[in-house]
């Protein structure tokens, strides 16, 4: 397989062309990506995103990643690697050994119109980390709200929030950019139109 990067290819060129070849669209809110990202990984893909997320936040000091199961971990672990940091991600599922000392949130699925629990276990944050928040994607902002949360109770340190693909036209960035947090988006979709992604005109 060629190596993703070259010339002056950049990821976020890779990651709209991909989207365009493979995404699918449902409805007018949902684009589904499970050939590349979601269910079936694409390894080269992730390893760049990696290195892209270190390039972003290289300079924040970052001591551990937080995201969710399941379709973050490939992101956050590529990005953990490039950081040299541990990767840990909030369970959704109840388990027979994630049950007791733990930090946990309520989040809300607009894809699913389902509420789950996700939690993990207090001994993986403390107030000594400055932690990364990777998620694959950004839409109303339920999943990082949730992050949020869990650093709250850990008295942890925010050092910012890297996101695959924002879905610009929906609420979750506002929410976060009116809280003042530094985020990034690999890939920004703007809309949805006659069957068509469209993404954001980067400066």
């Amino acid at each position: 397989m060629k190596k993703f990067i070259e010339g002056r290819m950049t990821v976020l060129k890779l990651l709209e062309e991909r989207i365009k070849k493979d995404g699918q669209l449902l409805g007018e809110e949902v684009l589904k990506v499970d050939s590349f990202l979601n269910q079936q990984i694409d390894p080269e893909l992730m390893k760049e995103m990696g290195k892209e997320f270190y390039r972003l936040f290289k300079d924040n000091n970052i001591t551990k990643i937080l995201t969710v199961e399941s379709s973050g971990i490939a992101p956050a672990l590529m990005a953990g690697y490039e950081f040299g940091v541990p990767v840990v991600f909030a369970r959704k599922h109840k388990s027979l050994t994630l049950k007791d000392h733990l930090y946990s949130a309520t989040v809300y699925s607009f894809t699913k119109q389902t509420s789950n629990e996700i939690a993990i276990s207090q001994k993986f944050l403390s107030e000594d980390d400055n932690v990364l928040l990777i998620d694959d994607f950004l839409a109303n902002g339920q999943a990082v709200k949730g992050m949020l949360e869990i650093l709250e109770q850990a008295n942890a340190s925010l050092g910012g929030v890297g996101i695959v693909i924002e879905k610009a036209f929906q609420k979750g960035r506002k929410m976060l950019d009116d809280q003042g947090i530094h985020v990034e988006s690999l890939a920004r979709i703007a809309a949805f139109e006659n069957g068509e992604v469209k993404f954001v005109e980067e400066d």
